[in-house]
C-alpha cells in the first residue's frame, strides 16, 4: 500500500531515489494506493506521469485530464494535484519528478528558461497524445531517463541530468509564446484552495468547522464551498472527512494503536461515528480493515 506523506501546507513531502539527485523515476500501479486515489497535493518538482498500461484521470487545479495507454502528462511545479482510478479500471504508470534546481548550474540559463516556466500562471500542464506536436520527443526523453535509472551505469547521474535538460528544452519551446500570458481567470480562487486545504490538514485532529475553513482564507461560507466544488469536486467538510479518513487508514496498517485511540487522534470524536464512515467509505469496518490487509 502506498501512502503520501504530505506536509502541514499540504504540500508533499517528496522522496528521491537516484543517489543523491533531486530525481525520483519509478514505475507504479494506482492500485497500491488506497481507493486507487493519491491525496490532493502539491510540490515544487516537476512531475511527469506516462501511463503504460490502463487509464487514469489526473486533477489539476480543478480540471481533469483522461490519461490512457502511452499519454504523458507533465505538471508544473507547485500545482494542486491528484491522480485517481477511471471508473476503477487499473493502471500501470511511470512517475518522474525532478527539483527544478537540478537544472541550475547556470544562474542566468536557470532564471532566463527554467524559473520563468515553473513561476508562470499561465501554465499548470502540458498534455502529450499520440497526435500532439513533439509527442515522440518527449516520449523518447522519458523513455531514456528510465533506462537511465534502470541500468545505473557509472556515472549515470549526468546521463539523467543530461537528459532532464534536453527534455526541458522541448518543454521551454513549445510553452515560450505562452509565458506573458495572464493566469486563467480565477487562479486567486487556487490560492484560496490551498490555504484552506493547508488548514484542514493542519487542524484535522481539532472539530474543524466550515466556518473556520472559510476564515482561514478570508472568505464566506458560500464561497468556500464554491471553491472546494470547483477544484476538489468535494464539500469541505466531505474534504476533511476523506483526509481524516486516510490518514486513519495508516495507522490501522502500520502501528499497533487500538481504534478507539486512532479514531480520536485523526479527529473523530465518536467510535461510532467513525466506525460508520468507514464503512461507507470503504465497505468494511476499521476491524475488519486491519485484518485483511494483516492477512
Amino acid at each position: 500500500m502506498i501512502y503520501m506523506n504530505v506536509m502541514s501546507d499540504s504540500s508533499e513531502v517528496t522522496v528521491y531515489n537516484c543517489s543523491d539527485m533531486l530525481v525520483y523515476i519509478e514505475t507504479m500501479d494506482l492500485s497500491d494506493f488506497p481507493d486507487m486515489r493519491g491525496l490532493c497535493h502539491w510540490h515544487k518538482d516537476i512531475e511527469i506521469a506516462y501511463i503504460i498500461d490502463g487509464e487514469m484521470d489526473y486533477h489539476i487545479n480543478g480540471k481533469t485530464v483522461h490519461l490512457e495507454k502511452e499519454n504523458c502528462l507533465v505538471i508544473n511545479s507547485q500545482q494542486l494535484h491528484y491522480g485517481a482510478s477511471h471508473h476503477h479500471h487499473a493502471c500501470k504508470f511511470l512517475c518522474i519528478r525532478f527539483h527544478p534546481k537540478i537544472l541550475a548550474a547556470d544562474p542566468s540559463v536557470y532564471q532566463n528558461y527554467v524559473a520563468t516556466l515553473t513561476e508562470s500562471n499561465a501554465i499548470d500542464y502540458l498534455i502529450y497524445r499520440e497526435d500532439t506536436l513533439n509527442y515522440r520527443e518527449i516520449e523518447t526523453l522519458v523513455d531514456r531517463l528510465y533506462r537511465i535509472r534502470t541500468a545505473k551505469k557509472d556515472a549515470y547521474e549526468l546521463e539523467l541530468i543530461s537528459a532532464l535538460y534536453l527534455l526541458w528544452c522541448t518543454l521551454f519551446r513549445q510553452c515560450q509564446e505562452r509565458l506573458s500570458l495572464e493566469p486563467e481567470p480565477g487562479h486567486h480562487d487556487l490560492v484560496l484552495q490551498k490555504k484552506m486545504v493547508s488548514y484542514i490538514q493542519e487542524h484535522y485532529k481539532e472539530p474543524v468547522t466550515l466556518d473556520e475553513i472559510a476564515a482561514s482564507a478570508n472568505i464566506s461560507r458560500s464561497k468556500c464551498c464554491i471553491v472546494f466544488k470547483k477544484y476538489l469536486q468535494q464539500t469541505p467538510i466531505d474534504f476533511l472527512n476523506k483526509y481524516r479518513l486516510e490518514l486513519s487508514r495508516r495507522y490501522l496498517a502500520d502501528t499497533e494503536t487500538n481504534i478507539t485511540q486512532i479514531a480520536f487522534s485523526c479527529g473523530f470524536n465518536h467510535l461510532s461515528y467513525y466506525s460508520k464512515i468507514f464503512c461507507r467509505e470503504y465497505g468494511c469496518t476499521p476491524t475488519e480493515y486491519r485484518k485483511g490487509i494483516r492477512m
